[in-house]
This record gives C-alpha cells, structure tokens and sequence, in this order.
C-alpha cells in the first residue's frame, strides 16, 4: 500500500447505465447491491453512493460496481468517481454528515 493512503478515505461513485429495453434505475440498483454486498461502509444519496474505507479496498469495489451494472444489462456504463483523502487523519462519512443527521 502506498504511504499516501494509510486512513480511511471518502470515494464517491456515480453510474450512468446505458442500457437497451432495461430500467436504467435497476441497473443503479444492481451497483447498490454490490456495494452492500462488499461489506463496506457507504451511504446512498439521490445522485451517487459514498463509501468508506481504505483506498485499495474501495477501488476494487467501483470496479465490481461497473461489472455489475453490464451483468445486468447495460452496453455502456459512465462512472464518475471522487475521492477525499488526508495525510493526517481518517476521512469519514460521519464527520461530514454529522451536523446533518439531525
């Protein structure tokens, strides 16, 4: 692991399917459930999925995210990825949020 990412980080992921005679929004489901499935922290907002994590761990799951959305039947997939890190410290949903959460 590189030196660079030894705390928690942020990673954001939004897919865009593009799928023929299929609901673009159960394709999005599908990603969801994989992220689910990962058993990483994230919270699901109307536009993109926020995630929690170490980096290394995160990016293999916005890959399984994308294989996801063509197993169940997009021809094409935009993802857009974001991602917060810090030298010094963990990035977490919560410290974020918590001022939100109300």
């Amino acid at each position: 692991m590189s030196r660079y990412f030894n705390h928690t980080v942020n990673v954001a992921v939004q897919v865009l399917p593009v799928a023929q005679n299929k609901d673009a929004y159960a394709v999005v489901d599908a990603a969801i459930a994989e992220i689910r499935k990962s058993g990483v922290k994230y919270r699901v907002t109307p536009f993109e999925t926020v995630m929690e994590g170490m980096y290394d761990e995160l990016m293999a799951v916005v890959k399984k995210v994308q294989e996801a959305c063509y197993e169940a039947g997009s021809s094409q997939v935009m993802c857009y990825v974001k991602i917060q890190s810090n030298l010094q410290h963990a990035v977490t949903i919560e410290d974020k949020m918590e001022k939100y959460d109300g």
